[in-house]
């Protein structure tokens, strides 16, 4: 994990943390490309290219912003997108890991 992402994602919970750390192995595991992992205006950040994924850790929940998110909107009924299209997911909630995984892959290799 980079160093600055890994200084920043050690403020939050345990919970979060490990919601973290299962997202972001998702990530990884979606492209067989060179991912860039970064902090991009303070927020963690997956770059393939000009294409990116970010987990954006809160105090419940993480927010994750994939352009795919919205093509699969009808699939993701039960969790809460933001108006700027980013999911949420909060503790309390199933991680749709296949899902995500579409679309991780669709965002970093579509």
């Amino acid at each position: 994990m980079d160093s600055s992402v890994r200084e920043y994602i050690e403020n939050y919970s345990l919970e979060i943390i490990e919601m973290y750390k299962k997202l972001r192995e998702l990530i990884l595991e979606s492209t067989s490309q060179q991912i860039e992992e970064k902090l991009w205006a303070k927020l963690p950040s997956y770059y393939v290219g000009e294409k990116f994924v970010r987990l954006i850790p809160f105090k419940d929940h993480i927010n994750i912003e994939a352009m795919a998110i919205m093509q699969h909107k009808n699939e993701l009924t039960g969790y809460k997108i933001t108006p700027k299209g980013m999911l949420q997911i909060y503790l309390n909630q199933t991680v749709p890991l296949l899902l995500l995984e579409k679309i991780f892959d669709e965002t970093l290799n579509g």
